[in-house]
C-alpha cells in the first residue's frame, strides 16, 4: 500500500513536469543581456514575435506548444540594438513588443527588415538553442 501511494506521487510529479516543459527554449551562454525575436509559420503563415529579454546564464522558454515546423528563425540584439546572429531569412520586427503576420515587403508596410537565423530542429517537438560567443 505504502509503495503505490510513493508511486502515485511520482507519476504525477513525472506528469507535472512534462505540462510545463517549454518546446522551444533560447539558452544565453553569455555574458551579455540579449532582446530575442522568434519567426515561424502559424496557421500556414509566416509571423515574427518578439521580444524576450534573456539575461547572462539564463533561458526563456519561447515557444511553449510542441513543434509542429521543422525550421524556426531567431533574431537577437545586445542591449544598444546591434544584431549578434548572422542570418539569412528577412523577416518583419518592431523596435517595440510585436506579434507580424507575413514577412514580405516589411519596410512598405512600416515594419523594420532583420536577417534572421534559422535553425534546423530536425523535426524534433523539443529543440533547445544555445547562443554563445561563437553563434553563427
Amino acid at each position: 500500500m505504502k509503495l503505490a501511494v510513493i508511486s502515485s506521487a511520482v507519476l504525477l510529479a513525472v506528469l507535472s513536469c512534462g505540462e510545463a516543459r517549454a518546446e522551444f527554449t533560447v539558452c544565453n551562454q553569455t555574458l551579455d543581456v540579449v532582446n530575442l525575436a522568434v519567426g515561424q509559420k502559424i496557421d500556414n503563415a509566416d509571423q515574427t514575435d518578439g521580444w524576450w529579454t534573456i539575461g547572462a546564464n539564463q533561458c526563456v522558454n519561447v515557444i511553449r506548444e510542441e513543434l509542429t515546423n521543422r525550421y524556426i528563425y531567431i533574431y537577437a540584439t545586445d542591449v544598444f540594438g546591434h544584431a549578434i546572429l548572422s542570418g539569412s531569412t528577412e523577416m518583419c520586427i518592431e523596435r517595440r513588443r510585436f506579434s507580424i503576420r507575413g514577412i514580405d515587403e516589411c519596410w512598405q508596410r512600416g515594419h523594420i527588415a532583420a536577417q534572421f537565423l534559422e535553425v534546423d530542429t530536425l523535426e524534433q517537438v523539443r529543440w533547445t538553442f544555445f547562443l554563445t560567443g561563437s553563434s553563427p
